[in-house]
C-alpha cells in the first residue's frame, strides 16, 4: 500500500491566524503550518487537539510545515485536500467503491466545453464499453457521531458545479460526484442545509440524475492509502421536512468592555466584557433574520438590537429544524455550557431565564459549545434517519 508522506510529526493545535495557516505546539516550540483545507472545520479545531504535519516540500514556502491530518475522539482524519484525487484514483483502480467496479481512470483534470462554457473535472473514467464518466471529488470533514454533511461553508461555486454536472448529464455524458467522508463512523450523508441551504436544495434536485456516492474511509497515523469501510446512506426524506428557511439560531458576539446599557422597556442592564451567545428563532426567513442581526444600523425592535451596536459580530449559526420547542431547549443547552447569563434578556415571551449567555472564551473554539451546535444540527437527526 502506498504511504503518502515520508516524515510525519505530531503537534498540538493552538490557533488559526487565517484560513490557510495554523499555529502549533511542536515539542514545546511554537510553529506555523500551512493548512491546505480552507474549510471552517469549527467542529475539529480545538486548542490542544493533535494535528499531523509534514516538513514543507517547497523551499520558498512561508511556513516550515504543512498540515495533513487531525484527530477527533482518537480517530485520525485526513485534511490534506491535495491528495483527494489520489485517494479517489486509488479506490477506483482497486475496485473498492461499491457499484463502481467497472470504471477505471483515463485522465485527471479533464476539461469539457459546453455551450461556450469550459469546466474542468477532477477525473475522467471509462469502462470496457467505452463510456465516459466525468467525476468530481469532494473531501468531507463535517461529521457528527454517526452522520456526515457537506459543505461546512457556503459554496456558490460548488452549487454551480452541481448544476453543470446535471446539464452535462442531460447532454449525454455520464457524470457524478464522489464524497470522501474522512470519518469511518459516519453511517449517513446529507448536504449541509444548515450552512448552505441553496447548495442543499440544488443537491436535492440534481442527486437523482447523477451517479454519486458518499463513502466512509478509514485512516491511521501512517497515512497509508485508506480503505472504504462502507457507503453512507442518503436519507433524502429529511430534506423534505428539515431543509427550509426556518428554525433557530445562535448569534455569537464579542464585547470588549463592561457596559451598562438601556434595553428598551427593560431599562438599564449590565453586561460583562466577554463573548456572548444569543438564542433566537424564526418561523420564516431565517437567513434574513440572521443578516438583520448582523447589521448595526436598524430600527430598534428586539432586545438584541440595542446590544448589537456595541459589540463585534463573530458568527451567526442557523439550525434549520421543524421542532416546535427548539428555541427554548436550545437556550437551555447553551446555558448549560455558558459561564453567565443576562437575566430575562430576549425571553420576555417564554419561561426561560434568559436567551443571552456569556463566556470568556470564543464559543466557536469551545468544544462544549460546538457540541451543542452539533447535537442540534446533526445528532438529533439520527432518530429521523433510523425511523
Amino acid at each position: 500500500m502506498k504511504v503518502l508522506y515520508d516524515t510525519i510529526l505530531k503537534a498540538k493545535y493552538t490557533g488559526r491566524p487565517n484560513r490557510f495557516v495554523v499555529t502549533l505546539d511542536l515539542n514545546g516550540e511554537s510553529v506555523l503550518a500551512h493548512l491546505p483545507n480552507p474549510g471552517r472545520m469549527w467542529e475539529l479545531l480545538f486548542t490542544g487537539v493533535t494535528m499531523y504535519i509534514v516538513p514543507h516540500d517547497k523551499p520558498d514556502a512561508k511556513t516550515k510545515y504543512r498540515v495533513v491530518g487531525i484527530e477527533r475522539d482518537g480517530v485520525v482524519i485526513m485534511l490534506d485536500t491535495n491528495y483527494s484525487n489520489d485517494v479517489a484514483q486509488h479506490l477506483i483502480e482497486n475496485k473498492l467503491i461499491p457499484g463502481w467496479e467497472e470504471w477505471r481512470i483515463v485522465r485527471r483534470e479533464y476539461t469539457v466545453k459546453l455551450h461556450g462554457t469550459s469546466s474542468r473535472f477532477d477525473l475522467l473514467l471509462t469502462n470496457d464499453k467505452g463510456d465516459e464518466f466525468l467525476l468530481e471529488v469532494k473531501s468531507c470533514t463535517l461529521f457528527s457521531k454517526t452522520g456526515a454533511m457537506f459543505p461546512d461553508a457556503i459554496t456558490e461555486r460548488g452549487r454551480k458545479h452541481l448544476l453543470h454536472l446535471k446539464e452535462l448529464q442531460n447532454e449525454g455524458y455520464h457524470t457524478g460526484v464522489l464524497f470522501l467522508v474522512q470519518w469511518d463512523k459516519a453511517q449517513w450523508f446529507l448536504p449541509d442545509y444548515h450552512t448552505d441551504l441553496e447548495f442543499a436544495k440544488t443537491f436535492k434536485e440534481v442527486a437523482p440524475s447523477l451517479d454519486w456516492k458518499a463513502v466512509a474511509v478509514a485512516w491511521d497515523d501512517t497515512f497509508t492509502m485508506p480503505t472504504v469501510t462502507h457507503e453512507c446512506s442518503y436519507p433524502s426524506s429529511i430534506l423534505d421536512t428539515e431543509a427550509h428557511d426556518s428554525g433557530v439560531y445562535v448569534m455569537v458576539m464579542h464585547l470588549d468592555h463592561e457596559l451598562d446599557l438601556e434595553i428598551g422597556s427593560k431599562g438599564m442592564m449590565h453586561f460583562k466584557a466577554g463573548y456572548y451567545m444569543y438564542v433566537g428563532s424564526a418561523k420564516a426567513n431565517l437567513t434574513k433574520r440572521i443578516e438583520r442581526h448582523k447589521r448595526k444600523r436598524k430600527k430598534m425592535h428586539w432586545h438584541l438590537d440595542y446590544f448589537r451596536g456595541h459589540c463585534e459580530m463573530i458568527a451567526g449559526l442557523p439550525i434549520r429544524t421543524s421542532l416546535d420547542d427548539a428555541e427554548c431547549t436550545l437556550a437551555d443547552a447553551v446555558r448549560g455550557v455558558a459561564e453567565w447569563d443576562v437575566p430575562k434578556f430576549g425571553s420576555s415571551d417564554c419561561d426561560c431565564k434568559s436567551h443571552l449567555f456569556g463566556m470568556t472564551e470564543n464559543p466557536i473554539h469551545n468544544q462544549s459549545f460546538m457540541n451543542v451546535i452539533e447535537n442540534y444540527r446533526m445528532n438529533m437527526l439520527d432518530e429521523l434517519v433510523n425511523s
